[in-house]
């Protein structure tokens, strides 16, 4: 059965929407994580595979924007998953799934930093550019600059305020969950996650007018 969760994850990370186990379409409502992890641990692979479906694209998103290279984090996000599938046997719902994830995470990128002796922050950064039907080309080119702005930006901030910042954004959690994920308090969290907006928002309204 782990073998078939780890083919669901072998393939390059694929942006995709929420799914629910049919049983639960039928029922009218959708299992939680901590609910899907233990039918998964009992044997369930379909739940697992709701579970990956449903923490696909921010997971990806959060090691994408903290490694900044398209490899490293894939390399990462497979890692993750693995560790997700070998931990179902033991696992317990004692903290959300989201915070469990995170944690992993968060601890397989710091590892992967141990590992490689330093963290190089190359600026292949996977853009995602969505257009719409309609766009003006100078609205496409705002909204280019803008990225570049935000990207340059997050590069710039220490590693513990980025980390917090695209916790926050990319994969929803609330302070208390950060902080259980980072090894800190709520208050350092919050300190780190003010910060990081402040200069966010500094750099992306401290630039020059478009002629």
């Amino acid at each position: 059965m782990a073998a078939s969760a780890e083919t669901v994850v072998r393939s390059r990370p694929a942006l995709c929407s929420d799914a629910t186990l049919p049983y639960a379409r039928a029922m009218g409502h959708t299992p939680d994580d901590s609910a899907l992890m233990l039918r998964y641990k009992d044997g369930d692979i379909a739940a697992f595979e709701t579970l990956y479906r449903r923490h696909n694209d921010p997971l990806y998103r959060y090691l994408l924007r903290l490694c900044r290279h398209r490899d490293t984090a894939e390399d990462i996000f497979q890692e993750v998953w693995g560790k997700i599938v070998k931990s179902r046997a033991s696992y317990r719902p004692t903290a959300k799934f989201t915070t469990f994830l995170y944690r992993v995470a968060h601890n397989c990128f710091i590892d992967h930093v141990r590992r490689n002796k330093r963290h190089t922050n190359s600026a292949e950064l996977d853009a995602e550019s969505h257009s719409h039907p309609g766009e003006q080309p100078e609205t496409l080119t705002e909204r280019s600059l803008a990225k570049e702005r935000l990207s340059k930006a997050l590069l710039e901030l220490p590693d513990e305020q980025r980390d917090t910042f695209l916790l926050h954004e990319e994969a929803g959690l609330n302070l208390d969950q950060i902080a259980a994920v980072t090894g800190s308090n709520r208050e350092t969290a919050k300190s780190r996650l003010r910060y990081a907006v402040t200069k966010l928002r500094a750099a992306l309204d401290d630039h020059p007018e478009r002629p």
